[in-house]
């Protein structure tokens, strides 16, 4: 009989993947089934299933590493990780993971990767040429004393440049009340995630200030854009249309995605958009 492998001791991060429970690689499902202890990454992004579903596939008991256990905990879950097989499982790559992997290495924890789809490559999709795409924006969600704007300017670069913009939108998970920042107990907003007419909504007040000013800014009401919506699951959704549209189009659940294309598209890129213009 063959003896049983025995991965090394070592900090795991894992892709989980874009859909489903049955996403993550054969390689990965590996490591979860024989690490001491299985950490599912809950702060930067949200899954398609529930965490049950993951636990039932995986045979597996997952800890939850909300935002408080990803910022403030990952030293002792490091620690630990000197004398135990760990692994962090996370749909989406983040800074957040970067961080963990710059802190294992500072302790001399040893570190392996293991990849897997992500949303920077999946957006193709659409049928935009991921060779055409420029730098990758943020869109956060505004409040009453706070419009950050600076992502509306990359993204017009890029318009100039002929080059598509991905924008990726905010999610708030566990993200704690102003009230309660001076209290000694937290306490929490509900969870929201940024549909793609909110942040349509939010371009296109950006572009009427420009216009207040006498500024003509290369992205505009009638720009095309790509809604997109729970890409990798069986319910995903494509649309195309105006800036316009957008803002009033209904995508359904999270997460979303917007794209706005550049100026100039192949004529691929344009047979393509058309199967999901609304």
């Amino acid at each position: 009989m063959a003896a049983l492998q025995v991965i090394p001791i070592m900090f795991y991060i894992i892709g989980l993947g874009l859909g489903d429970y049955k996403d993550i690689t054969v390689k990965g499902l590996e490591i979860v089934k024989k690490c001491d202890d299985v950490y599912l990454e809950a702060y930067t992004s949200i899954l398609t299933c529930g965490s049950s579903a993951l636990e039932e596939y995986y045979g597996r008991k997952l800890i939850i590493a909300d935002r408080d256990l990803v910022e403030q905990g990952a030293d002792d879950i490091l620690n630990e990780a000197m004398k135990k097989r760990y692994c962090v499982i996370d749909p989406f790559g983040a800074t957040t993971h970067t961080d963990l992997v710059l802190r294992a290495k500072e302790k001399g924890v040893q570190v392996q990767v293991i990849h897997n789809a992500s949303i920077l490559t999946a957006v193709g999709c659409c049928g935009l040429q991921l060779y055409s795409f420029g730098e990758t924006v943020s869109i956060p969600y505004w409040t009453e004393n706070w419009n950050p704007d600076s992502f509306f300017s990359k993204a017009c670069n890029n318009y100039r440049n002929k080059l598509h913009t991905l924008c990726l939108l905010d999610i708030k998970v566990k993200e704690p009340t102003l009230e309660s920042l001076t209290k000694k107990k937290k306490e929490y907003m509900p969870p929201k995630f940024m549909s793609v007419a909110e942040a349509s909504t939010q371009v296109l007040k950006i572009i009427e200030k420009h216009k207040k000013t006498g500024e003509t800014p290369e992205i505009n009401e009638d720009t095309l854009c790509v809604g997109l919506a729970r890409i990798g699951a069986k319910d995903q959704q494509i649309v195309v249309g105006s800036l316009t549209k957008m803002a009033e189009y209904d995508l359904g659940p999270p997460l979303h995605s917007l794209i706005i294309p550049g100026p100039v598209l192949h004529p691929m890129e344009i047979d393509y958009l058309e199967r999901f213009r609304i």
